[in-house]
């Protein structure tokens, strides 16, 4: 199994919202490399904390899990979405996605900060300057780490 780490503004997507929705595709990712993470790496059963961005504070509230194998995201082909993607095709789809189920919220949201001043979290990769992308790959020892300071037990 692998551990991911998947960013989502709360106003938009948040976790709550996948609380609600219990299975979710995760569409709308237009960056190859999260885009490969998700068609290439991911398997079903692969847990990623839940990252909300874009807020004050950013930090993990919560823990979400593959759901199903990738396929290609549908939003591409749509011309009304804002994601709609005009050299896509049916036949050669450029974006896959895979539906992330909710596990759990943190009882304790780990900031941004926290997981900065946290030496055990050292070399995670949405702590490294410059990453941006939206779905990152977590070692295990990280992802239980920051589930332990966000209080829930894996």
């Amino acid at each position: 199994m692998r551990h991911w780490l998947i960013k989502s503004e709360p106003d938009v997507f948040g976790i709550d919202h996948l609380a609600k929705a219990k299975k979710e595709p995760w569409s709308g990712v237009r960056n190859y490399q999260a885009r490969n993470y998700m068609r290439d790496d991911m398997k079903p059963g692969d847990l990623a904390i839940f990252y909300h961005s874009s807020t004050t504070p950013p930090g993990a509230v919560g823990v979400a899990k593959v759901a199903c194998e990738p396929y290609p995201d549908p939003t591409q082909f749509d011309p009304k979405s804002e994601y709609h993607d005009p050299k896509s095709t049916k036949e050669n789809p450029r974006w896959m996605l895979v539906d992330f189920e909710f596990v759990a919220k943190f009882p304790n949201e780990v900031t941004l900060q926290q997981m900065k001043d946290d030496p055990s979290l050292e070399g995670m990769v949405v702590l490294q300057k410059g990453t941006r992308l939206s779905i990152t790959p977590v070692e295990a020892k990280h992802f239980k780490r920051v589930c332990k300071l966000g209080g829930w037990k894996a």
